[in-house]
């Protein structure tokens, strides 16, 4: 079998590769292993070296790095470069505060001393996908080599370059061979991997049936997970906003990774009376994007990362029109070659239509037009996902009054939702569990283990 990399401008084979086969996967795993038994009791000194030459790594060949997101899933190069920056920042972060988060907290009991301390799990296997290929693998990677674990990495089929040049640049900075792997194998290969025992927990992003098919099977294994799923955040414009401002955010929030993140902003409600001025002021943002070869320095939006990613997109936006929203802009696939999808607009959407009801992965807004404050937290949650919102007011206490009645594992007032190495990331409902990044992400994956020392055995109590 081989792993094929395309390119989403132009649909050309680039590359392609033999998938490791069963002695290949046999040998990463026991080097895994073998590696966790070193790693764990190297320094934390030591790990903290290791991804601050990863960060310089990353900084120096950025340029490159955006170039091969580029060709490889279609991300436009700037964008790939702020990436490159992104793991760079998410590797300093936890190389500054790795230590101190886990570090032994003391604990007053009944014992002369008593504490708890963060171990290592041992070899946690990384289930990735295409649409951010470096940074989603280093905002596990790096929280996960400080901690003291191994790692191998099961990245998206269409990536195979990006996954193997993340282990590149790890062996490079100096870590220790065995102590992170990258995987090219089919996703059927996955049960495999997480079914030895060398593979202590896993930790997906993707998208729900995925998240659900591996949390079912780690379940009967009895091993931990972490899952990153679908999103399809509200963007709540309140009626006291500057709606030219707001939509300004809207059309960044939306294109996005050419529409495709998970925190992309996907819903916008608007409070009446400020939705023709909203509309017509996100209709001109989007028109205004550049379409076009993600290797252009100007181009904000690039092609789809696959035809049929952009197929259901299209579907998606035919049905919502169907069912009564009102197409303001875009709405048909770009002739030629690749797999463009231009920035679309849809008007007047409501629960039911497949824009409201179902998370769009592509430069699609929905705009939903609500009466009151309420009108809009209700629709907001009338979904089944809860990873990110945001909220738009000229007061911000007024719109953080409604931060609680969110359903959401993040909520941002006047800004858009970003994933940030300081503050913990992840989902609710069918946006998955567990978190990522902060001192919350670096304790998912360790034993955290009570210690109770008593009186030596010769001292009287």
């Amino acid at each position: 079998m081989t792993i094929e990399s395309r390119n989403p401008a132009t649909g050309t084979l680039i590359e392609s590769f033999p998938a490791h086969d069963t002695v290949a996967v046999t040998t990463a795993l026991g080097e895994a292993a073998e590696a966790f038994r070193s790693w764990r009791m190297t320094p934390c000194t030591e790990r903290a070296a290791c991804l601050r030459r990863v960060a310089a790594i990353l900084r120096e060949e950025k340029t490159a790095l955006g170039g091969l997101m580029a060709r490889e899933m279609g991300k436009p190069v700037v964008e790939g470069e702020a990436e490159a920056e992104k793991c760079a920042w998410v590797c300093e972060h936890y190389a500054d505060h790795g230590e101190a988060m886990l570090a032994p907290e003391p604990v007053a009991t009944d014992a002369v001393r008593s504490y708890v301390r963060f171990d290592p799990l041992g070899t946690i296997l990384a289930v990735m996908p295409w649409n951010f290929p470096f940074w989603q693998v280093f905002r596990f990677v790096a929280p996960a080599l400080m901690a003291g674990n191994t790692a191998l990495l099961k990245h998206a089929s269409n990536v195979p370059r990006c996954a193997l040049t993340i282990e590149e640049i790890l062996h490079r900075a100096g870590t220790p061979r065995g102590v992170f792997r990258s995987l090219l194998v089919p996703s059927s290969r996955i049960e495999e991997l997480l079914g030895s025992p060398v593979v202590k927990a896993v930790t997906l992003t993707g998208s729900e049936p995925a998240g659900s098919a591996v949390a079912s099977l780690a379940g009967r294994l009895l091993k931990k997970t972490v899952l990153e799923l679908g999103g399809s955040d509200p963007f709540i414009v309140l009626d006291d906003a500057d709606p030219l401002h707001a939509a300004s955010w809207a059309a960044r929030a939306r294109a996005v990774n050419s529409g495709q993140s998970c925190i992309a902003a996907k819903r916008f409600l608007v409070m009446e009376p400020l939705g023709d001025r909203f509309v017509a002021a996100l209709h001109a943002e989007l028109e205004a994007l550049p379409v076009g070869d993600p290797l252009d320095r100007a181009t904000r939006v690039g092609p789809l990362a696959r035809e049929d990613l952009r197929r259901d997109l299209h579907a998606q936006v035919e049905a919502t029109v169907r069912q009564g929203a009102t197409l303001v802009t875009g709405g048909k696939p770009i002739a030629g070659p690749g797999w463009f999808y231009p920035p679309t607009l849809l008007d007047r959407v409501r629960p039911g239509m497949a824009a409201f009801d179902e998370e769009t992965f592509g430069p699609v807004a929905a705009v939903v037009r609500v009466s009151s404050e309420d009108e809009a937290v209700d629709l907001a949650n009338a979904t089944p996902f809860g990873l990110g919102a945001s909220l738009w007011s000229a007061d911000p206490v007024r719109a953080e009054r409604l931060v609680p009645r969110i359903e959401a594992g993040a909520v941002f007032v006047n800004g858009i939702v970003k994933s940030d190495p300081r503050l913990p990331f992840g989902g609710i409902k069918l946006s998955g569990y567990g978190r990522e990044l902060a001192a919350f992400g670096i304790r998912e994956f360790v034993n955290i283990k009570s210690v109770w020392i008593g009186l030596d055995v010769g001292q009287k109590p």
